[in-house]
C-alpha cells in the first residue's frame, strides 16, 4: 500500500495507541456495553423460519416484522413514528447526512460520537462543535447565526459516562428556535422507565426534534432507530442513504426487539445494574473518576498511555475484561480506562477491579 497509509500506522505504533483486534471470551466482563446481560439471553424469534431478508427496505427488504416493529416501537417511546436502521452507526450516518440542509447551523457536542461527525462530513450543512456540556458555549454560538439551527448531544455519553443537561439545553433549544437531536445509545435501556431513555424519563419526548435509539448495547440485539415525526420518517425514507442502499435486518432480528423491549427482566435487571454501581461510586478513589453517578460507564481518566497500558494488563492477567482508552478516541491527555458495569458483575469481582484502581 501507499508509504502514506504505512506512515500513519507506524505513528500509532510510535505513540503505543495501535489499534488491534483480541478477544476476551471467559474473561469477567467490565468492558462490554451490554449493561443487562441481555445478549446471553435466548428469545423465541431465534426459531424463525426465515433468516435472510433478501433486498434493502425500499425493494425486497420490508418484512410485515419490520412494520410491526417500527409501529411497536413508536408507541414503546412515546413517538409519532418511528425508522429502523440496521445500526447506530447507519443511523446517525444516514439522518446527519440528508437532514441539515446547505445553509443550516448545526452545533454539536465536542464529546459526540463518531458516527454523528461521519454523517455531518457529508452534510452540505455548516457544523461546529460547543464545549462539552457547557450551556453558555452553546448559547453564544446559537446567538451568532441565523436561519434553520440544530444541536445535537448525547444523553449518557460513550466515553466519559456523563450525562447532559437535557433541560437546559431544552430551553436553549426554544429561546433559539434549534431543533434538538439526542443520541440515546447508552441511556436507552438503562433510564427511564422499562428503559425507555432519559428523554423519556425528563419527559420531553414532546420536545424533541428526533431520538436516535439503539438495540446493540442495554437492549443487547441488533440494530437502531430514529423516533421522529411522520413526516421526518418520509423524509429520511426518501434520502437518507444509508437506510435506502442497503440490505435490511432479517425478520427475527425485529421479533428479537419487540421481545426484548417487553421483557419484565429487565426491571430487575436495571435495579441489579444500579446496586452495582452504587457499589462501585462506593469502593472507588473519586479522584480518577469523573463519570456520573448513575452512570454504568465510569471513565478512569490516567492521562499517561503507558500507565493506562500497564493497569489495564494487570487486569487482564487476573481474568478481567477492561479496555484502555487512547485518542483519538478521547482527547489526548485523557487517555484512561473505561470500565463499564452491569447487573451480573459480581461484588467480589468489582471488589478485585478497585483494588487495582485505588
Amino acid at each position: 500500500m501507499d508509504q502514506k497509509l504505512q506512515d500513519k500506522l507506524n505513528k500509532r505504533i510510535e505513540e503505543g495507541t495501535l489499534r488491534s483486534l483480541s478477544s476476551f471470551e471467559g474473561f469477567i466482563d467490565f468492558y462490554s456495553n451490554d449493561y443487562l446481560g441481555f445478549s446471553k439471553i435466548k428469545f423465541k424469534s431465534e426459531n424463525a423460519s426465515k433468516y435472510g431478508s433478501t433486498g434493502s427496505r425500499l425493494i425486497s427488504g420490508t418484512s410485515n416484522e419490520s412494520l410491526k416493529a417500527e409501529v411497536f416501537l413508536a408507541d414503546f417511546f412515546n413517538s409519532e413514528s418511528s425508522l429502523i436502521f440496521n445500526s447506530g452507526y447507519d443511523a446517525n450516518l444516514g439522518f446527519f447526512s440528508s437532514v441539515p440542509q446547505r445553509g443550516d447551523f448545526v452545533f454539536y457536542d465536542e464529546y459526540i460520537h463518531a458516527s454523528i461527525r461521519d454523517g455531518l462530513r457529508l452534510s452540505f450543512a455548516s457544523s461546529n462543535s460547543f464545549k462539552h456540556n457547557d450551556l453558555v458555549d452553546l448559547e453564544l454560538k446559537l446567538s451568532k447565526v441565523q436561519g434553520v439551527r440544530y444541536v445535537v448531544v448525547e444523553s449518557l455519553y460513550s466515553m466519559d459516562g456523563d450525562i447532559a443537561p437535557l433541560i437546559e439545553i431544552m430551553e436553549l433549544c426554544t429561546k433559539y428556535a434549534a431543533y434538538l437531536i439526542v443520541d440515546e445509545a447508552h441511556s436507552g435501556g438503562v433510564f427511564g422507565q422499562l428503559g425507555r431513555g432519559l428523554v423519556s424519563e425528563l419527559k420531553l419526548e414532546d420536545k424533541v426534534f428526533a431520538r436516535i435509539i439503539t438495540f446493540g448495547k442495554a437492549f443487547g440485539s441488533h440494530g437502531a432507530c430514529v423516533l421522529c415525526e411522520k413526516k421526518l420518517k418520509q423524509y429520511l425514507i426518501n434520502f437518507s442513504r444509508s437506510f435506502i442502499y442497503t440490505t435490511a435486518l432479517p425478520p427475527d432480528a425485529y421479533l428479537r426487539i419487540m421481545e426484548v423491549l417487553k421483557d419484565e427482566r429487565s426491571i430487575l435487571e436495571r435495579k441489579k445494574l444500579k446496586e452495582n454501581i452504587d457499589y462501585f461510586r462506593l469502593k472507588i478513589n473519586l479522584k480518577w473518576c469523573v463519570s456520573d453517578f448513575n452512570s454504568p460507564i465510569q471513565l478512569i481518566k490516567i492521562g499517561d498511555i503507558e500507565l493506562t497500558k500497564k493497569i489495564a494488563e494487570k487486569m487482564q492477567l487476573l481474568n478481567l475484561a477492561v479496555k484502555p482508552i487512547f485518542s483519538p478516541t478521547v482527547p489526548v491527555g485523557s487517555e484512561g480506562l473505561r470500565i463499564c458495569l452491569h447487573s451480573f458483575n459480581k461484588k467480589e469481582d468489582i471488589d478485585i477491579l478497585i483494588n487495582l484502581l485505588n
